[in-house]
């Protein structure tokens, strides 16, 4: 007979958090989210560990390499969608691991004989004011000059005058060998007051750049999240079809940690592809596996030796799966039963392995509740689709401005890989949907903010660390009534355009 739970599963918006007692010390910029990435034996320290506990999903629509760059300076860690080719997702790879390296690979490129409207063109594609300007016209060409904004002005020059008449040439420029260090290209930047640097070899073709604004990042952006050689750490997500190909291919352009992207990680597939990385790599190649909602299911991958585990069947914004096929489970209910899990195992063997709650966000404080339920850090998708930094398009609905978004088991996405029944190379129905989300702008500002709300909670909940919260944390289940007690209500709200408040 079937195993049937009769108590049903619970989502987060049906729990809220019991203030603790709140010391002196007890305050929001005393609070560390340091959280561990991936597992490590007792007594000992996790080979990755993130500054902030948030991650991006494994998402064509959220994570490519530009927003792998801006969450790493805000101290978390994307991971880069594998719905792509293997030349390509390791490319974006390798130009993360490149970025924070201070050499960056120049995306703005012109001939001499290109023209103005050809220079406000490439700024506004790429939002990039320094240009190089190449015999070839590429990133790699001999290099001939510069374009910067103040080589020009839109409203005294014709749109038709070309790059070479308004450049700064050759032989004006400072350039760096292609042997320089890092530290000597900034000093160059420094003395000669620049604000970009390009890097030549031995026949004056352009390698990188080093702009003064990296330099100035590290001040700015004091909890980015940095391998041991100062640059950005980046995950990369991977399919069980593939992976004897994709896997080696991104470790070679540098990436720090792997996620397989499944619908379900309870699975045979799942173990052999973490059996064939463990054989071929040892314990070097760091790999996180899921989903899971139960206990069994975080047990099954642990031993088959994940190095984090994810939670959440059909919780996501976009995802249809429980519409679709009938299986999943309550994010809260889920995230709590798999803690009692990996805390169990941890006892018994000694080696902590992170879990990670993913989907089923909806409030910032969505966030807290999963980390004093258990979960080490949170992978989000809808919340990070909303950004500047997110690879889809901005468009205007009705005078709003939405941002596109679409999950992995959309037709558009065409993700077949993620799903390990079948050997089908096609969907045979969809498990997500393609939408809109509301634009927020820039991802800093935004989780900034989020985090901020943490901290404080934390502080109620008086704890300073997500390990203290876990131990500390009361957390109570409420009613429906309950839950519309907790907005506003039974006053009129003000139209928030014309007073400013919401």
């Amino acid at each position: 007979m079937a195993h049937i739970f009769n108590e049903p599963s619970h989502t987060f918006n049906e729990y809220l958090l019991i203030p603790g007692y709140s010391s002196e010390e007890c305050q929001p910029q005393n609070v560390s989210l340091k959280t561990p990435l991936v597992k490590f034996k007792k007594g000992e320290e996790p080979a990755l560990s993130l500054n902030i506990p948030l991650v991006s999903a494994v998402m064509q629509a959220v994570s490519d390499d530009g927003m792998a760059v801006a969450l790493a300076r805000e101290g978390g860690c994307s991971f880069i969608y594998g719905s792509q080719t293997i030349e390509s997702q390791a490319a974006m790879v390798r130009r993360v691991k490149n970025y924070k390296a201070g050499f960056v690979p120049s995306d703005s490129n012109l001939s001499a004989n290109d023209t103005l409207a050809d220079v406000l063109a490439l700024k506004e594609k790429t939002g990039h004011s320094t240009m190089a300007v190449t015999e070839d016209g590429t990133a790699n060409g001999r290099l001939v000059g510069l374009v910067t904004g103040r080589d020009y002005r839109v409203s005294r020059m014709d749109e038709n005058e070309k790059v070479v008449d308004f450049m700064t040439p050759f032989d004006k420029l400072v350039c760096g060998h292609k042997d320089i260090t890092l530290k000597e290209a900034n000093d160059i930047i420094w003395e000669n007051k620049l604000n970009a640097l390009p890097i030549i070899d031995d026949d004056n073709r352009l390698l990188y750049f080093v702009f003064r604004k990296d330099y100035e990042s590290r001040k700015s952006n004091p909890n980015e999240l940095l391998d041991e050689s100062k640059r950005y750490v980046v995950g990369a997500g991977i399919n069980t079809r593939d992976f004897a190909e994709r896997v080696p291919a991104l470790i070679e352009a540098g990436v720090d940690v792997l996620c397989i992207d499944s619908s379900e990680g309870y699975s045979a597939w799942q173990a052999n592809t973490i059996a064939w990385i463990r054989e071929h790599y040892g314990d070097t190649v760091k790999v996180g596996a899921g989903n899971v909602v139960d206990g069994e299911g975080f047990r099954f991958l642990a031993e088959a030796g994940a190095d984090f585990i994810k939670i959440g069947i059909g919780g996501g914004s976009i995802c249809i799966t429980r519409e679709q096929k009938g299986i999943g489970r309550g994010q809260a209910t889920a995230t709590i039963e798999v803690a009692e899990a990996r805390d169990a195992y941890f006892k018994e063997t000694g080696i902590y392995i992170p879990i990670c709650s993913d989907g089923g966000i909806v409030h910032d404080y969505h966030m807290t509740l999963a980390l004093a339920m258990g979960s080490d850090f949170i992978m989000l998708g809808r919340y990070f689709s909303r950004f500047d930094e997110s690879p889809t398009n901005k468009v205007n609905i009705n005078g709003q401005y939405m941002k596109e978004y679409w999950g992995e088991g959309s037709a558009r996405a065409r993700n077949w890989q993620r799903y390990d029944l079948g050997g089908d190379k096609k969907l045979s129905f969809e498990e997500g949907v393609d939408s809109y989300v509301p634009y927020a702008g820039s991802l800093k500002d935004n989780v900034g903010l989020s985090l901020s709300k943490m901290k404080h909670t934390m502080c109620n909940c008086g704890a300073l660390t997500i390990a203290e919260l876990q131990e500390k944390a009361k957390i109570q289940l409420v009613s429906a009534t309950s839950i519309v007690e907790g907005g506003a209500h039974d006053v009129l709200l003000k139209d928030s355009s014309n007073s400013g408040n919401r």
